[in-house]
Formats: structure tokens, sequence, C-alpha cells
């Protein structure tokens, strides 16, 4: 695999469909369009909005965001219906998604249908589509667990008829980013015309892993959620996606990162999903450094212990004190303080604050040092 990308790479964040299917997450319509002024404003260049099938607020809440008059374009989760696609007309929408089960599991034990029938349901449909003039993505539901022949008859038939692209998606997250890039590089290969859309859960902690693979074989659109929001255990988080592009791929997506911990925040009120202080690229603490070692490094040049500077992401470096922190460490929290501690003084202070961490079982607030400063102060003062 190479390690820089040669080509475009385009965000579909799918926040307002997908992460709205977080078992328990309800947006409001003011939620949804806040969230996706959000996202058009930081450059993410498309936005599944929802699914109109669904009913005449989901349709409202459709038809708001695209008044709204975004640079993003707007698409639409359908299934291989027309009375859905119809829907997604009605709310002005010009872009649609259509799903189809496309593995021999869910065909035969969803869909009670064969493989035939598939087909001619995609005929139908993405007929439908294209004589209405819409830019549309097949969506393969289970693609990951389907055969890949099949798949290639499928997308030979999408090409055929017009389809703009096609979606893999790992419906279960059950794939490897080594097996992803396989499967993916092998129907860029076979049918090279229709570009290739990746879909990732992350139900084994892999879904950044598969899209960034997806991508690399050849995917030009990637599936996000902002926090990784999802069915299940979720799907790629947008923060985590644009970040791994940036840094390991060599491939800036054009999107503002500095806004990534405001969006962040937003969307993990708005979802009642608070963003833990250890999540990756956009927790509170993922740029907090206790030990002395990491502590000591970190100030001497960020870059021996940072892959990029926290303010990319609208964050900031965090010096702890507690069980594992070294004089560097203390020396420098004591400066954010407004106290400038002698090196010595810090070596003194070291065995008190170790105790007290490991008393607290947690690291040190600054009202704590100030009390151990206080009191050391008094004790050298009397000696």
């Amino acid at each position: 695999m190479e390690h820089t990308l040669k080509h475009e790479v385009i965000i579909d964040d799918t926040t307002l469909r997908d992460g709205e299917q977080t078992a328990g997450v309800v947006f409001s319509k003011k939620e949804k369009i806040a969230i996706a002024r959000m996202l058009d404003s930081i450059g993410v260049r498309e936005l599944e909005c929802g699914i109109p099938a669904m009913g005449e607020d989901e349709r409202a809440a459709v038809r708001a965001l695209v008044d709204l008059g975004l640079s993003a374009r707007l698409i639409t989760w359908n299934r291989a219906l027309v009375a859905d696609i119809q829907a997604s007309i009605d709310c002005g929408i010009t872009a649609v998604d259509i799903s189809l089960s496309v593995s021999d599991q869910m065909i035969a034990h969803k869909l009670r249908k064969d493989r035939r029938w598939v087909k001619e349901q995609l005929r139908h449909s993405l007929g439908f589509a294209k004589e209405k003039g819409l830019y549309v993505s097949v969506g393969g539901e289970d693609s990951s667990r389907a055969d890949l022949l099949f798949l290639v008859e499928l997308m030979e038939v999408a090409r055929d008829m017009g389809a703009d692209r096609f979606r893999f998606c790992d419906t279960l997250g059950i794939l490897d980013p080594f097996t992803m890039y396989e499967k993916v590089r092998t129907l860029r290969t076979a049918v090279p015309e229709l570009d290739i859309e990746v879909h990732t859960h992350n139900d084994l902690g892999m879904a950044t892993a598969n899209a960034i693979a997806g991508i690399k074989a050849g995917a030009r659109f990637v599936n996000t959620t902002v926090n990784g929001l999802g069915e299940r255990a979720g799907n790629a988080a947008l923060e985590e996606v644009v970040m791994a592009l940036k840094l390991a791929c060599g491939c800036d997506p054009g999107i503002d990162t500095q806004r990534f911990h405001e969006i962040s925040r937003f969307v993990g009120r708005a979802s009642q999903r608070p963003v833990p202080p250890w999540k990756a690229v956009v927790g509170e603490r993922v740029f907090s450094h206790e030990s002395g070692l990491h502590a000591d490094g970190v100030i001497k040049n960020p870059l021996n212990y940072e892959g990029f500077d926290p303010a990319e992401v609208g964050l900031r470096r965090h010096i702890v004190v507690g069980k594992h922190s070294g004089t560097s460490g203390l020396v420098e929290r004591f400066r954010s303080m407004g106290v400038e501690l002698a090196r010595e003084e810090a070596a003194e202070l070291m065995d008190e604050v170790r105790a007290v961490a490991q008393r607290l079982k947690r690291p040190l607030s600054d009202g704590d040092l100030r009390r151990l400063y206080a009191a050391g102060k008094h004790d050298r003062l009397a000696a």
C-alpha cells in the first residue's frame, strides 16, 4: 500500500442519518440545522441528512436543511423503492442513496428473495432515480459479507444505468483493514468507471482503520459521523478519519479541523452521548501528560510526544501532576499557576506529591498543589 494518496477524498458525513440511528438518539429540527451548518462551514462536502420515507416530521426536517442553501450536497437514504425516492424528491433533494441488501445472508433471511430479484429491484429504482435527474449512490448493505462477483455484477448494472457511485458497506463492522483493502481494490479494478464509497462500523473497534484502508484501496468517498455515532458501536468518526487522512496518508480533505472540539461537544450534548475525555482526537484529556519522561519531553518540544498540535483540533495541552510525575512536569504546572518553582524545591515536593496522589487515587488539583507548596514553604522557613 502507498502511504501518500494520489486521489481526492470526499467526506460524506452521516451524523444526521446514521448518527441519529444510534439507539435512543433523537435530534430536534433546530439541532439538525445547527449541526448541518457547522459541518458545512468547516468544509464537509456532502451531508447524508435523513430518511424522508420515515414520515412528515422527517420530511419537514429535510426540507428545512434544503432551504438553508448550504454549499454541501445534501443526500438522503432510501430503500430501493420508487416511493422512497419520490419522498426525497418531494423534499427538494437532488441526490439519493438507494440501498439494497446484497449478501446472501440478508437476501435470503431478511428480504426472503434471491439475487435475481435484487438486480431487478436495482434496475427499477435506479432507472426511476436517473429519469428524475438525481445524483445516485447505490448502497450495498452488508457488502462485506457479499459475494464479490455478485457485487461486480451489481456495480456493472449501476454503471451502465448511470449511477454515480457504489457504497461498500461493512454493515456489521466485521472486517479488518487488510481484508477491506483487498475487497475494495478488487471492486475498483473490476469496475474502474464507478466511484466507490466506504461505510464502516466500529463493532470490532476498526471503523476508522477500515475507512482508511478502503480509501487507500481506491475509494473516493467515505462516510463519517461526529464522535463516531451510529448503530451499535457506531461509525467511523469524522475527526479520526480526517486527522488520519492528513497525518497518516498525506491527504488534506479540506476540512477546518480547529472547530472539531466545538462540533464534538455540540453533538455530544444534542445526542446525550457525552464525549469521553479519552476519545481519540477530540477528548478533553488526550493531550494530557503525567509521566515524568513524557512530560519532560513534551515541555522541551511538543513534537516529542504529540503527533499534532492540540490547537489544530481546538484543544489544549494539560500537564497532569500525579503519582508518575517528575520534576519537569511539576515545575511547568506551577509556572502555569503563576509560581516560579526551583527544581530543588520541586524535587523536595515530589515524595509528598506522589504520596497524596496515591492516597487520593487521582491527580492533584491546583488547590492541592498550592496547599502542599505552602506547607513546604512553612517547613523551610521554620528550619
